[in-house]
């Protein structure tokens, strides 16, 4: 038998782990049944379901860049590459052109844009943080000449917004948009040899690139996705409001952020992954919708969400021992 001893440093360590994996997402689920006892209205369907289309366009925009930052990189533009491909769409749909074109479009647009922050990184050799700042500059001044600052908004055929707006199966479209994103990233990180050598690739650049990993693909994957990503979310976007303007995203770039850092303080302590990343898009709609219902006044969230991203690395740094991510 073992010793006492070691039987306690064994169940400690045990606790300590759980704690380490579970412990936000239990303080999250707290904090979800908090309001539900406490904030009127919070658990009317009509409340839920608000929340969850919310979380939806936050957490297919969340996991791009989480893609990103598997392979150790920050992409700084999906907001804007998100108003722009959102700006495109709009456009093609208002001169009446086939909502698929516009579909397209916006996908285009974005995973286009993440070729070219990859291009950047990779042959440039420009960091990741700068090239995506740039792109994100790109981005925002096309959106506006495209709108002249103008949104596009009008009577968008259904074919279009029905992306957002239908239902299948009686369940909303962009709940469907959002499982059908998290579980082919979950599978691709998790279940292909692509997703291993990107994992490998972030946490190990030079030493993958020595076991014959190639390295630069694998960087421009992760950007290429985390564009299409933006782009996707920006349709969708797009086409629940029936309206496209040049600045459309920008209140959820922080929040994707914050996202995933607050996702990597979960289920894989210090890594970016896609349940954590899901999770917390939920948590933080929960939160900011919850504060609303409680009469908080509107600076609160923005207080919050500084925090958590703030206390989300200093915990990832903590568990893992180094800086939770480098640029």
């Amino acid at each position: 038998m073992l010793p006492s001893a070691q039987v306690s440093a064994s169940v400690d360590r045990r606790v300590r782990d759980a704690i380490e994996r579970y412990g936000t997402a239990m303080a999250g689920l707290m904090l979800i049944a908090y309001f539900f006892v406490f904030a009127q209205n919070f658990a009317s369907p009509a409340n839920l379901l608000n929340i969850a289309k919310d979380t939806s366009f936050l957490a297919i925009l969340a996991i791009g860049f989480a893609l990103a930052l598997t392979i150790a990189e920050l992409d700084l533009s999906i907001a804007e590459v998100a108003s722009l491909a959102a700006v495109v769409a709009g456009w093609l749909v208002q001169q009446k052109h086939d909502p698929s074109t516009a579909f397209a479009a916006a996908i285009a647009i974005g995973l286009g844009l993440g070729l070219f922050n990859g291009f950047g990184v990779t042959v440039l050799r420009v960091p990741s943080l700068i090239v995506t700042l740039g792109t994100a500059a790109i981005a925002k001044g096309l959106a506006f000449m495209i709108t002249q600052g103008v949104a596009f908004v009008g009577r968008w055929p259904t074919g279009f917004t029905g992306l957002s707006r239908g239902t299948t199966w009686g369940i909303s479209n962009l709940i469907l948009w959002m499982a059908g994103v998290a579980i082919a990233a979950y599978l691709l990180v998790k279940w292909t040899r692509i997703g291993a050598h990107m994992t490998a690739t972030g946490e190990a650049d030079e030493a993958a690139r020595l076991a014959g990993i190639a390295t630069a693909r694998m960087k421009r994957i992760g950007l290429a996705l985390s564009g299409a990503c933006a782009g996707l979310a920006a349709v969708l976007l797009a086409a629940n409001l029936s309206s496209a303007a040049p600045n459309m995203a920008g209140d959820y770039f922080l929040y994707a952020i914050a996202a995933v850092l607050l996702g990597m303080t979960m289920f894989e302590p210090g890594r970016p992954n896609i349940p954590g990343t899901l999770f917390a898009a939920l948590v933080l709609k929960v939160l900011g919708n919850g504060l609303v219902l409680k009469g908080a006044a509107y600076y609160v969230q923005d207080i919050v969400l500084g925090g958590i991203i703030i206390g989300s690395v200093a915990f990832s740094a903590m568990v893992t021992k180094k800086p939770a991510f480098k640029v």
